[in-house]
């Protein structure tokens, strides 16, 4: 029976970890949405998209249900499977056994050794089957560990750099001067997803130390892959970049990007403080180092009169900032780094007019004696640059000063000037109207946000301790209540359990009749009962298998259609929420994300195959106790008394697991945000 057991238990796991695999992928695709839209929850909303969004996050739902409900259905064939095995033993046993006696092989007296051989075969199985459902944890570790161990094994790609950064000694061991001219010679580039397309032909220029160069060019035109190129973020296909006379290759990367300050288009803040934004840049950064940056940055007045100073939570992406109060913190954040190279991706570009200014003011004091390479549209704020280059099509078509390239009449860079002289003076009127209204827009947004938070923390912790007392108390009459459209799959699934409690008794019955039976068998009347027993065994056996097929398939549908109804409502009741909602650091996206992917699946527990196993387990313990009362109650109280401290020691270890759980929860919770 072994080969038979474990062709079973490969079939089972195999197949599940491919199931497992499956739903990790859908799931994966279902939290991207959930992190792409609460991360732009305010376009969502312009864009009246919640419908929309609702809709697309449960089309990946349904692929997930799907592969739930295979690996309850093959969860219960493996165990009825198990139970077959079971019954097949003791069937073989008998059979052999009464054989055995019959030709004086085996003489009654050796019943006993035939009982022990079947008994602890048996109880083998039996032990097996109580490890079912952690096989299926295991198959489930296999596949999800399948797509981790993908992960890890991109580290072993050969042509990989980041590796050097990981190396905590480095900065101790070399000593590296990056403040020299950088230069670009016949560099060419094609970007890996866009086969075909040459972002950078045989581009060559030079940025010389303690100046500013500038690059400009239409959209597309390869200035911000120079950027890319600089940083390491990817490596030239052709020619090569050098600092201070030295390939960039032949730099530590770790070492490369600690003297590069990068300010970009949009500037990205975590939601932590503003204190720590702006310690990122170097850690070992001190207070006053820290408002020194801020200072220069023209941040530190701003940050003085928001109500917590340098302690406030900037919000998800800094969302609790205007545009202007953002890009400064990010300067700041950028210039405590004291980087000998400052690259600047459009850094003013989408602020408005009095923002522009107080943020440009505050780059040409950081420009200076500093290698500055800036990208910028429009090309009034770069006039003043040492030299500029203009891009097309990944080359350099014309260089020089302002003044040089504006003697030229059909330059192309004179022609960009001109054109945005004419939308400047056609939209003069129009764009101060709208600069207005988002301050105005951006000023009400912080003011929301600081009146939606009025409660103090303590209050906040005694608010939450009462709700979430309240909930839990109220919590699995109301998960009953959602699962109520199943409770025909809930009674069918609790019916085969019932039919699974009697099974187990109708095998204590029969094994008894049958080792009566076996120590006569020499006479034919006894020989045809055992045969008789066996066929009973056999057919249990059968039964059982399908019961549990049925059993824990109809758990598993139960089980996944309310995980489904419980994302599907919670993805509705947050697209309903009001900005400022999501505002709070325990509603980022990424916090959602977690709750809605691990919370919502710990919910199918309920009503899943773990409710079948307390079924079953209730419906044994009644008519173990019926029937033990009936032969002996005496031995029965005993018993009873063993049971309940049993069920106590097992409260307190649920009670201690679930404390120990929350915790985990709160800390995953708090580093995926």
């Amino acid at each position: 029976m072994t080969p038979i057991f474990g062709c079973g238990l490969y079939f089972f796991s195999k197949h599940v970890a491919k199931e497992t695999k499956n739903e990790l992928n859908t799931y994966s695709k279902a939290g991207r949405i959930i992190k792409e839209v609460f991360s732009s929850f305010r376009t969502v909303l312009a864009l009246n998209g919640q419908k929309f969004e609702q809709k697309r996050y449960e089309s990946e739902l349904h692929a997930t249900r799907w592969c739930s409900i295979r690996k309850g259905a093959m969860l219960g064939f493996f165990v009825g499977w198990l139970y077959f095995i079971t019954c097949i033993i003791y069937v073989i046993g008998f059979l052999v056994g009464s054989r055995l006696i019959r030709l004086h092989e085996c003489t009654t007296a050796e019943i006993g050794n035939i009982l022990t051989i079947v008994i602890l075969l048996v109880e083998a199985i039996t032990f097996m089957s109580y490890l079912a459902p952690c096989f299926q944890s295991l198959a489930e570790a296999c596949g999800a560990a399948t797509e981790v161990f993908d992960l890890i094994n991109e580290a072993d790609i050969a042509n990989i750099n980041e590796v050097n950064i990981w190396d905590e000694n480095t900065s101790e061991r070399e000593s590296v001067d990056i403040h020299g001219d950088i230069e670009f010679v016949n560099v060419n580039f094609d970007y890996p997803n866009r086969n075909g397309v040459s972002a950078l032909k045989n581009l060559n220029l030079v940025a010389r130390a303690g100046e500013t160069t500038a690059l400009v060019g239409k959209s597309g035109s390869g200035k911000s892959t120079c950027i890319s190129l600089l940083l390491r973020y990817y490596e030239p296909s052709f020619g090569k970049i050098t600092v201070n006379g030295r390939s960039i290759t032949e730099y530590n990367v770790k070492k490369l990007r600690e003297n590069i300050g990068v300010v970009s288009q949009e500037p990205i803040l975590f939601n932590t403080s503003i204190y720590e934004n702006i310690r990122y840049g170097r850690e070992n950064s001190t207070r006053a180092e820290i408002e020194e940056a801020a200072r220069q940055a023209t941040a530190h007045d701003f940050i003085m009169r928001l109500p917590n100073k340098y302690e406030t939570i900037v919000g998800e992406g800094g969302a609790q900032l205007s545009g202007g109060e953002k890009q400064r913190v990010a300067l700041a954040r950028t210039l405590i780094k004291q980087p000998g190279i400052l690259l600047l991706d459009e850094a003013t570009s989408a602020l408005d007019n009095n923002s522009e200014r107080i943020v440009q003011e505050a780059l040409d004091r950081a420009c200076k004696t500093r290698t500055t390479i800036v990208i910028a549209h429009r090309l009034a704020t770069i006039q003043s640059a040492d030299r500029i280059y203009v891009l097309d099509n990944g080359n350099v078509i014309e260089q020089g000063t302002h003044e040089t390239l504006m003697t030229k009449e059909d330059g192309e860079y004179k022609q960009m000037i001109n054109m945005q002289q004419m939308e400047v003076i056609d939209n003069y009127d129009d764009d101060n109207e709208e600069i207005m209204i988002k301050s105005q827009i951006e000023e009400d947004d912080k003011k929301i946000f600081f009146r939606s938070s009025p409660l103090t923390d303590n209050q906040h912790a005694v608010q939450s301790k009462k709700a979430s007392s309240s909930t839990r108390q109220s919590a699995f009459l109301r998960l009953l209540h959602m699962n109520s459209p199943e409770w025909m799959l809930i009674l069918i699934g609790c019916t085969m359990c019932l039919i699974v409690g009697v099974s187990q008794m109708i095998l204590i019955v029969l094994i008894p009749k049958t080792v009566a039976k076996l120590s006569h068998c020499k006479l034919a009347e006894d020989s045809h009962h055992i045969i008789l027993y066996s066929c009973l065994l056999l057919l249990l056996g059968i039964t059982v298998l399908c019961v549990r097929f049925c059993q824990y398939t109809a758990f598993a549908v139960s089980g996944s259609n309310l995980t489904q109804r419980i994302r599907t409502k919670a993805i509705a009741s947050l697209l309903r929420q009001e900005v400022a909602y999501f505002d709070q650091p325990e509603n980022s996206s990424s916090a959602i994300s977690t709750r809605l992917s691990s919370d919502a699946r710990a919910v199918q527990h309920v009503t899943g195959p773990r409710l079948g196993i307390i079924c079953e387990s209730s419906i044994m313990i009644v008519i173990g106790l019926v029937l033990g009362c009936l032969f002996s109650y005496k031995l029965t109280l005993i018993l009873f008394i063993c049971f309940v401290i049993m069920i106590t020691v097992a409260y307190l270890d649920i009670y201690l697991a679930t404390r120990t759980d929350e915790r985990s929860a709160l800390s995953v919770q708090q580093a995926s945000a």
